[in-house]
Formats: structure tokens, C-alpha cells, sequence
């Protein structure tokens, strides 16, 4: 059993390839032994998370979920009548107190049984006070939202002082897409802690999973994954690593980056310029060796807190060979101003990042959205970076149909437009034709704050500015990885987006993942 970090590259599997490794599992190995397997991990989790617990309650359901919860309830009952500790186990059903055990799958059944040898009884209602809760309700299978006594005893969790430890996953979300149907999540409620089984999921790092999971532990069962079961997605891991530059290296070496956007506000009356400012100063904290910034509307003569920042007209950009050479970033703050513009900018950048106003531009333009997919076809890279209401836009849906299905929702538009599609949000999606996604695994709610994503816009100009070091899925990987990295390493209470980009300084390319 491990703790599962933001340090870790996890391979994730969903329902259906999880079911398969199960019943190949199960049929190598005697009767009972994953879900005894499994009810041990519980037990010994659940004391180490609470030692000193006098009231464990177990709460199960009617799958092999429940069947897990009263295995665990038997070890747990067990080592208290031997004096390894204090505890009183309060077994719940959701099937009541006199279930038909012959209603019960047949693990589930000789769970059911070894409480009753351990002396577990079952009662109707939860406890009034409990210093642990092992959540056994629902597991992989349940897809829809719960209701009667589910739906009580989850609320009844909220109210508990002591932790929530989750059975294989927080009952009422889903696996595959990390969707919540249970009680409002609150970050006032008890600590939260999941055990995930055989497999990681990826609904446990994406949209509500992180917020509804908790503190994340992995425990394989003894079951390593067979050959030829390929995951659903990679969680991928912060990485702040040195970036090795050779001594004889100069500006030319570390590429350009051209930052196109920051409407200002003489255009229309919304002054975004701040927006251009903040991508072309993250993509230059970020490393690369010039960075040319063209405001549209009225433009800075110059940047004070930056002058490194190279000014230019967007109309003397638009014949420059440099476009072609450079890493463009396009649309951070543009406003309605960049649409005449993007033909260009679609047509001759080599390498392109596609942001905000520009995703908006495309979404509207069906002959746009032709010219970004026949970029693949020249060799051309693009990245996408919606929020979930730009990627609804894109899609031609709305942002709840995004939000139940984050993964979904970044691979097809990632096949439909031909590019890299980096889906923010808690657990950012990034998404390539072909490729197994990623979930990120770093990041908080400090970047939730208006101007981060033109940080990590940026930083992805910055990394794609210099093709050779990577591909471009790693490069995008690693980027988004780090933007959330600098949030977890934050220290003081508001992380605003002119701050995100200063740290990129303050953490900058010297230091290890491990460093303050």
C-alpha cells in the first residue's frame, strides 16, 4: 500500500478494463482471496489513519463494495478482541439488519459471515458518533445517483468529526469521469481519504474526484496488471527538473515566442491587456530566449517591470518570417480584435498555442476550425487550452455535458481539430490523436484566479519554442505539470497571476522537484 502524490506517474484504468483484470485475477487465485486481500488493506488503513478511534463505523452496500466493508469490519473487530485496540465496530447495511445473505454475491457472502464470526453485529442506523468512517457503499459499478438510504447515510458522513475512508472510491462518484452525484461537496467537512484497489481510476483525479477523494492510497492487492491491458490514461507527475544548457548556448538557442492578444481598452471599452502581459512574461520566466509581444489596440511603448519584452504591431508580425520560426501564443485577453488576424496566424506559425478569445473566434468559424485541423497534415503543432465553457463552445454543447466527461470531452476535441488539447481545471486533461491522455496531477484552488491560464499559456509558448528537446506531448505535459507544481509549492494565502509568473523565476530551472 502506497500514498499516491503528485510525484507519481500512475498508470489509470477505467471500469471496464478494471472488471477484466479482476476476473483474471480471481480466477487464478482461491475462492474469496481479493476480497479478504481487500479487507485486510481497509482494516490496516483505516487504524493507522485512527489509532486512537473508539467508535469505527463501516458502512456497506449491497455490491462486493459492502462485501469489502464487512471483511474489514471482521479484521477490525478481530484484532480488538485480541487487545490490539479499543475500538467498537458499528457495521451498517444499506439492506438492513436481517438481509438475505442470499441476496448478496457470493464474496460478499463469506464477508457477511466472517464479521459474524468475528462478532459483528448489524444495526439499522448509524452511529451518533463515530472517530472513523469506512464509506463500503458503492463501488466501480454504480453509475447513477443515490437516493434513500444511501443518500442519508452519506449526508450523515458529512457531519462526522472523524476521517471518511472511501472503499475503492467516494460512493457517488464515477470512475471513468470523476462526475459527483452524491451531497454537496464542502471543504469544511471531515478529512478524506480514499483506497483505491487493484487499479487508480481516472475519475479519482479529474472534475470532483480530488475533492470528493481526498488523500489518495493505492494498494494493488498483490495483483500486478497483466500484459496487455493498456490504461485509460497516465496521471503525470510534477517535475521541476533541471532544463541542461549547453555553455556556448545564446538567446537564438532557446527559442522565440510571439504573444499575440491583450485587447486594449480603447477597442471596445475592455481593456484586456494585462492578459498579453502575462503570457509574454511567463513565457520569458519560463526560459525562452526572446519573447515578442504584440498588443492589439493601442499598445505599451514598453513593459517596466519587464523590458526584456520585445513590443511589436501586430501587422508587422504578420509579415515577418518570424512568425514561422517562433512559438506563437495567440488570443490570451484578444477580445473580438483577433479574428481578422487568425487566418495568418493559423497559416504560417509552425508551432501555435490557441487560447481564450482565439478558441472563441474558431468555435464561431466553421472555416477556422477546417484551417486548425489541416495543420496536422503540414506538421504543424497546435495546442488547445480551454476551460471547460470554451471547450463546451468548441464542442457545440454546454459546460455540465464537458464537466461529466473532462477525459471525453479533451480526446474529442483533440481528434476533432488535429491538435493537443489541454482541458484546465481540477485534474487538466491533455489530449493528443493517438496517444494515451494525461491527467495532471499537480495544481490546487490557488489557480483559480482570473489570469493563470494566461500564465500557462506562456509556459507552453516557452516549451514549444524549441521543438528538438522533446516531443510534443511531453513538452505540453511537463509544462502544465509545472504551472500547478508552482501552486502546490505557494506558501502565503492568494496566488494571483502576476505572482504565478514571478515564481516561475523564484523556482526556476536550477532547482529540483524537491525545493523549497
Amino acid at each position: 500500500m502506497r500514498r499516491i502524490t503528485t510525484a507519481s506517474r500512475e498508470p489509470l484504468f477505467d471500469t471496464a478494463a478494471t472488471r477484466r483484470i479482476e476476473t483474471q485475477a480471481q480466477a487464478a487465485l482461491p475462492d474469496h482471496t481479493l476480497m479478504d486481500r481487500a479487507g485486510l488493506a481497509v482494516a490496516r488503513l483505516a487504524t493507522a489513519l485512527a489509532p486512537h478511534a473508539r467508535s469505527i463505523w463501516v458502512a456497506c452496500g449491497p455490491g462486493n463494495n459492502g462485501g469489502d466493508g464487512m471483511r474489514a469490519a471482521a479484521f477490525l473487530a478481530s484484532w480488538a478482541r485480541q487487545g490490539r485496540g479499543d475500538w467498537q465496530v458499528h457495521l451498517t447495511h444499506t439492506m438492513g439488519p436481517d438481509l438475505d445473505p442470499q441476496q448478496l454475491p457470493a464474496d460478499s457472502r463469506h464477508a457477511l459471515l466472517q464479521a459474524g464470526s468475528a462478532g459483528v453485529r448489524l444495526h439499522p442506523s448509524p452511529p451518533e458518533h463515530a472517530d472513523l468512517v469506512v464509506d463500503a457503499l458503492l463501488g466501480i459499478g454504480a453509475r447513477q445517483g443515490t437516493e434513500g438510504v444511501l443518500r442519508q447515510w452519506q449526508a450523515h458522513m458529512c457531519g462526522v468529526q472523524g476521517p471518511v475512508l472511501a472503499v475503492d472510491l467516494p460512493s457517488g462518484l464515477n470512475a471513468d469521469t470523476g462526475a459527483w452525484s452524491g451531497p454537496d461537496l464542502s471543504a469544511n467537512g471531515p478529512a478524506r481519504h480514499t483506497l483505491s484497489l487493484l487499479t487508480l481510476k481516472p475519475g479519482l483525479f479529474t472534475a470532483d474526484g480530488r475533492d470528493a477523494s481526498g488523500t489518495i492510497w493505492f494498494d494493488d492487492l498483490g495483483v500486478p496488471t497483466p500484459h496487455g491491458f493498456s490504461p485509460k490514461a497516465w496521471l503525470s507527475p510534477a517535475n521541476a527538473t533541471a532544463r541542461p544548457r549547453l555553455h556556448r548556448s545564446h538567446k537564438g538557442s532557446h527559442g522565440d515566442v510571439i504573444v499575440i492578444g491583450g485587447q486594449h481598452i480603447c477597442i471596445d471599452g475592455a481593456g484586456m491587456t494585462g492578459a498579453g502581459v502575462l503570457a509574454a512574461r511567463a513565457a520569458l520566466e519560463s526560459g525562452a530566449g526572446r519573447v515578442y509581444l504584440a498588443l492589439l489596440g493601442e499598445p505599451l511603448a514598453w513593459d517596466p517591470v519587464y523590458p526584456e519584452l520585445m513590443l511589436r504591431h501586430p501587422d508587422r508580425l504578420m509579415t515577418s518570417p518570424g512568425l514561422s520560426s517562433a512559438c506563437v501564443v495567440c488570443g490570451c485577453g484578444a477580445g473580438q480584435a483577433i479574428a481578422p488576424l487568425l487566418p495568418d496566424v493559423i497559416r504560417l506559425s509552425q508551432r501555435l498555442v490557441l487560447d481564450a478569445d482565439a478558441l472563441n473566434a474558431i468555435a464561431c468559424d466553421p472555416d477556422l476550425q477546417r484551417q486548425v485541423r489541416l495543420r496536422q497534415n503540414h506538421g504543424q503543432w497546435t495546442v488547445i487550452t480551454p476551460h471547460p465553457l470554451e471547450a463546451a463552445r468548441l464542442l457545440g454543447t454546454d459546460t455540465s455535458t464537458v464537466m461529466a466527461d473532462r477525459l471525453g470531452a479533451a480526446e474529442e476535441l483533440a481528434d476533432r481539430l488535429g491538435t493537443v488539447c489541454v482541458l484546465k481545471g481540477s485534474g487538466t486533461v491533455v489530449a493528443s490523436p493517438g496517444q494515451i491522455s494525461h491527467i495532471n496531477a499537480s495544481g490546487n484552488a490557488r489557480l483559480a484566479t482570473a489570469g493563470s491560464g494566461d500564465v500557462l499559456a506562456g509556459m507552453l509558448g516557452a516549451a514549444l519554442a524549441v521543438p528538438e528537446r522533446a516531443s510534443l506531448m511531453v513538452s505540453v505535459v511537463a509544462a502544465v505539470a509545472r504551472h500547478g507544481d508552482l501552486a502546490d509549492r505557494w506558501t502565503g494565502e492568494t496566488l494571483i497571476a502576476g505572482r504565478l509568473a514571478q515564481a516561475l523565476a523564484q523556482n526556476g530551472f536550477a532547482k529540483g522537484p524537491d525545493s523549497p
